[in-house]
């Protein structure tokens, strides 16, 4: 085997263990991810808060206003579950 073809194995190895690692944790710790995947809907949406505007509004305060409509939302589906399966929490 050739040098360069041994550190790409080890290379790829460790790449593995990482991704290994991070779907363990990512079982244990939901928050962060749900945070993540958030953030990234948020970029999808603040364009389109932006455009709807006619850009009267920053990109700032669209991006903003497209993160207090996904916090809204999420925090009405949570409050839907929480009054009509109460035993689960």
């Amino acid at each position: 085997m050739k040098p360069s073809h041994i550190r790409r194995t080890i290379l790829v190895s460790q790449i593995v263990e990482e991704i290994t690692e991070i779907w363990c944790q990512w079982r244990k710790q939901k928050l962060p991810l749900y945070l993540f995947l958030a953030m990234c809907f948020n970029l999808v949406v603040a364009p389109l808060v932006y455009a709807a505007t006619g850009e009267q509004l920053s990109r700032s305060q669209s991006w903003g206003l497209g993160l207090l409509g996904l916090v809204t939302l999420g925090l009405s589906i949570y409050l839907f579950f929480v009054m009509f399966v109460p035993e689960k929490f």
